[in-house]
């Protein structure tokens, strides 16, 4: 089984890898200002000779561009693709953000640009231990969104086998027949796989699975260590997005290695207006890098990936590879303030899966704000879903909860000790929570107060 899927890369020493990207860096810069009409533009009018920009740093001094942006120089907002960075002739596939946020992002993409995308995964599966011994199922979208056949690709070149279900709803005879050897898929989706198949009769521990890969959005330590507690086997994490970052955590479970020759990742703080050091959390601002010759269908440069990260590390992982590390990304939208404090849904996530909740709970969740800050009187409601409890159980797991998630926030801890802070419970059965009512992803931190909070 190999370690690397490309080794001379992803295991060069720093000031060599420094050098790639700043070559690299170089030569974007100059694609982006030959082929994209929307940076053309950009660079005259922000007055930025393209020419000056020599190494990763100086993207420092770049203007950020949003989703939005995106958005602003596309059809309907302009009679053409401002972002194609390429002729049409080149294209290979269209793809499209969710557009959960407004019109969806479109993205073009040559076959050099899924090459690289496959790449990106490729070395992903690797360092979590696939190879071509190895039977995958793929719950995850084969529509618009980029994951799904970009996970195919990658798999086509390591010679494992994909089992391109889409959707967790798989019953228990795809286990038993054609026994795969892991899954890719959501946490959620994951557990609830779990509790149908134990519904079916199969004991999903007792499988052929040896991994399952956690995907498609953020989620706390805690539930990733009772899925893996569940299924009896290691899961690791990937982050991916049509933009192109595809992060993934190797067999250390030290944090996500970034890409750093195909993507550069720089941390702002929008807040500030600027960018902050490592260590600091911040949002991640993606730079495509394309190899000097190739071609790139949307090329992006200092773009706000609305994803709230910070580097684990620069330095060399135990696993060998040399790559910087970030952790798990979250999401900016998945985040509301109370009293200036920031509070991700991952945040109650990792309060609800505490060790010994979960003998009670089966992991469902999902939690409202509301009152009025400018009435010092903040609500949070955390639903979960249990079996019959009595009222010491309700407690004890309300304490655990309120414990850790205040644990790390001095500032809304003495708001809760004064009382302008409140958590309370409420326990349902399975399937009574709101979300699963709602189509779409659910939202499972729903910020109920008015538009005027005071």
């Amino acid at each position: 089984m190999p370690v690397y899927y490309n080794p001379g890369i992803e295991t060069m020493d720093r000031s060599s890898l420094d050098a790639l990207i700043d070559d690299r860096v170089r030569y974007t810069i100059q694609y982006a200002h030959e082929h994209s009409p929307f940076y053309r533009h950009w660079f005259r009018e922000n007055g930025i000779n393209p020419d000056e920009i020599r190494v990763h740093e100086d993207l420092l001094l770049l203007p950020v561009i949003s989703g939005k942006t995106i958005r602003e120089h596309q059809p309907p907002g302009t009679t053409d693709f401002q972002f194609l960075s390429t002729d049409w002739k080149n294209i290979f596939t269209i793809q499209e953000t969710s557009g959960t946020s407004g019109t969806p992002k479109s993205f073009f993409l040559t076959w050099d640009d899924w090459k690289r995308y496959a790449e990106k995964y490729a070395r992903s599966f690797v360092s979590q231990g696939f190879g071509p011994e190895d039977r995958v199922v793929v719950c995850a979208s084969y529509g618009m969104n980029v994951g799904a056949n970009t996970m195919t690709l990658a798999a086509q070149r390591l010679g494992m086998t994909i089992i391109p279900f889409g959707k967790c709803d798989f019953s228990s005879r795809v286990i038993s027949g054609y026994r795969p050897t892991a899954i890719v898929g959501s946490v959620f989706k994951l557990l609830r796989l779990y509790r149908r198949l134990e519904h079916e009769g199969v004991k999903p521990e007792e499988s052929s699975i040896v991994r399952l890969v956690a995907g498609g959005e953020s989620f706390a330590d805690e539930s990733r260590a009772y899925l893996a507690e569940t299924w009896g086997c290691p899961v690791y994490n990937t982050y991916g997005s049509t933009e192109g970052t595809m992060c993934g955590e190797c067999s250390e479970l030290a944090g996500l290695h970034v890409p750093e020759d195909l993507v550069h990742l720089d941390i702002y703080d929008p807040e500030m207006k600027a960018f902050v050091f490592d260590g600091n959390c911040g949002r991640g601002v993606l730079t495509t890098l394309l190899p000097v010759g190739s071609k790139a269908g949307t090329l992006l440069l200092n773009y706000d990936t609305e994803d709230i990260i910070s580097v684990v590390s620069q330095m060399p992982c135990a696993c060998g590879r040399t790559h910087m590390r970030i952790v798990n990304p979250q999401r900016e939208a998945e985040t509301v303030r109370v009293f200036g404090n920031p509070i991700n849904r991952v945040d109650v996530e990792a309060g609800v899966f505490q060790h010994d909740n979960m003998q009670f709970l089966n992991g469902e969740y999902e939690a409202f704000i509301s009152g009025a800050e400018s009435q010092n009187e903040i609500v949070m409601k955390v639903r979960v879903e249990s079996v019959d409890l009595n009222p010491s159980d309700r407690r004890a797991i309300e304490d655990r909860f309120v414990e850790r998630f205040l644990k790390h926030r001095r500032e809304l801890a003495q708001c809760y000790a004064d009382h302008r802070f409140t958590i309370v419970f409420d326990f349902v059965g399975a399937g009574d929570l709101e979300l699963h009512r709602l189509k779409g992803r659910p939202k499972r931190l729903v910020d109920r107060r008015s538009i005027s909070k005071g």
